[in-house]
């Protein structure tokens, strides 16, 4: 027996039947180091614990990351692209793969490509889809772009898996979508944040106080940018309390501060927020909105230091009833009459860079407070030239009874042209060419009727156009794009150039250069 024989050959070899570690290990196992499937994932500045499943079809394939909530709105959504150095290789594959066959057979053999690239390129060093397509160009020489990536074609195990979880551990949501689980849980994950900093009035932390510190070495906050980078954690002054200001009494206020907690450190960026009768002073997860709401603050403490100027100013914007009947089908005069008073705050005042301290902060009030008024009176005449088209606009597209599809687009046009707050959400640049704007659709109907096929080759011409800026605006779920907002206000020149060349535009403009502008928007 089997036993027996064992017993007489162990006696001749008694590590007869040992394995050795490299016997032991598998060759197709052999790239399964901590290295290549971590047990921790920095996101959000924080490490987050990492479990790997291997399950086909199970909604834990992959990889999948337990995050915190009070870190959720940090976490990259960059970053988690890359998944770990062992599933890049994997994922690299799986996109080149997506690619047309005319790019796809130039990168060929493809898994040559593949490790090449993953050799190359350093780890979750920018963005994975376009260092990836600046390779796929570079060898292949075709204009490939970014949406030729069909993502939809990826396998759901090659994109990180999120666990959201309370201080407790409970899970409050899960899913492959970070977008997603920070719309459903952003306002909880902002919540908790601001309760770590115990910055958030009346409510307790949400676990034992996080030490709050400005972060060394950055700039104050008149230099807050939403695309502002953490700078290496050290220790600093006490922190700030929540608390009711009518004045800059709080000392310098610095652009970034660090919240530690359980060993580790967030990065907060403080801001003034509006209360109505005084501002308070809270620390957000995210840089693009404390700097919208920074804003909104120092407007409301310079109205507060401004008391009598304004109260003045109130009272005698030029022509206010008029344009407020212009305006009544988008809001109030009371309304009207903030939005211009908060824009020429913000051009007499808020230039950058942000007052940071209480000197620079008397020093725009001291600079800007003769020019107050005439930015005032400026800017009400130009919302009145703006309303008087628009209303113009209004009555013309009533009357005209245009077929459905003009109206449908005329109708869309001056909803984007014309929101509740286009005094202060239009850059004041662009705030001049809006009469022109609204002048070109009175133009366009008036020639409707003489040639209305013309008209609808126009604006299929312009569909392709409109609908690629739009499926991008919502893809950024908000986040500023400046080139994008280049080419919106293209787009407007081009309806001039094709609906009412009459009026001119600035500079040339046609289908080609808006084509040129977006394929170098995708680069």
């Amino acid at each position: 027996s089997f036993e027996r024989w064992y017993r007489h050959e162990q006696k001749l070899n008694p590590k007869l039947l040992h394995l050795t570690r490299d016997e032991l290990m598998r060759h197709e196992a052999a790239g399964i180091t901590t290295a290549a499937f971590p047990k921790t994932i920095r996101l959000g500045g924080i490490d987050c614990t990492a479990t790997y499943l291997h399950a086909p079809g199970d909604a834990k394939d992959g990889v999948t990351v337990t995050v915190p909530i009070y870190a959720l709105n940090q976490v990259s959504e960059e970053r988690c692209d890359w998944l770990v150095p062992g599933m890049l290789e994997a994922k690299v594959m799986a996109l080149v793969k997506s690619l047309h066959q005319r790019p796809r057979s130039r990168l060929m053999p493809l898994a040559e490509f593949v490790a090449e690239f993953v050799e190359l390129n350093p780890f979750a060093q920018g963005p994975l889809l376009e260092t990836l397509l600046k390779a796929v160009r570079e060898r292949t020489q075709l204009a490939v772009q970014r949406g030729d990536f069909k993502l939809d074609m990826v396998a759901p195990h090659l994109f990180m898996n999120f666990r959201v979880v309370d201080e407790h551990g409970r899970q409050l949501g899960t899913g492959r979508n970070l977008a997603a689980l920070k719309a459903e849980l952003g306002g909880q994950a902002r919540s908790a944040f601001q309760a770590l900093a115990a910055l958030k009035t009346g409510t307790a932390p949400a676990a034992p106080a996080a030490a709050v510190t400005p972060a060394p070495g950055t700039a104050p906050a008149g230099s807050r940018s939403a695309k502002a980078s953490p700078p290496p954690p050290s220790a600093a002054p006490e922190p700030l309390a929540p608390q009711a200001y009518t004045a800059w009494t709080f000392g310098e206020l610095p652009e970034l501060m660090e919240i530690r907690k359980a060993g580790q450190t967030l990065i907060g960026f403080p801001a003034l927020i509006d209360r109505g009768t005084h501002v308070e002073i809270e620390v957000f997860d995210e840089p693009a909105a404390a700097a919208v709401k920074h804003r909104a603050g120092l407007r409301r403490l310079l109205a507060l230091n401004l008391k009598e100027p304004l109260k003045y100013l109130e009272k005698n914007i030029p022509d206010l009833q008029k344009m407020a009947v212009a305006f009544m089908p988008l809001g109030t005069q009371e309304e009207l009459r903030t939005q211009i008073i908060d824009v020429a705050l913000e051009r007499a005042f808020l230039a950058e860079p942000l007052p940071h301290d209480a000197a620079s902060f008397q020093a725009r009030i001291d600079e800007g407070r003769t020019r107050l008024n005439l930015i005032a009176q400026e800017i009400a005449r130009q919302a009145g030239a703006v309303l008087l088209e628009f209303a113009a606009a209004q009555r013309k597209l009533k009357d005209a009874r245009a077929p459905k599809e003009v109206a449908d687009d005329i109708a869309a046009q001056l909803q984007r042209l014309m929101g509740k707050r286009f005094i202060a959400a239009t850059p004041w640049a662009q705030l001049q060419h809006l009469p022109r704007y609204l002048k070109g659709v009175q133009l366009r109907l008036d020639k409707l009727r003489g040639d209305p096929a013309r008209d609808a080759q126009r604006l299929a011409e312009l569909r392709p156009l409109e609908q690629r800026w739009s499926r991008r605006v919502a893809e950024l779920k908000g986040a500023p794009d400046a080139r994008l907002d280049e080419y919106r206000w293209l787009m407007e020149e081009l309806r001039i150039s094709f609906f009412a060349q009459e009026l001119k535009t600035p500079q040339p403009v046609s289908t080609k250069r808006l084509d040129k502008v977006w394929a170098q928007m995708s680069m």
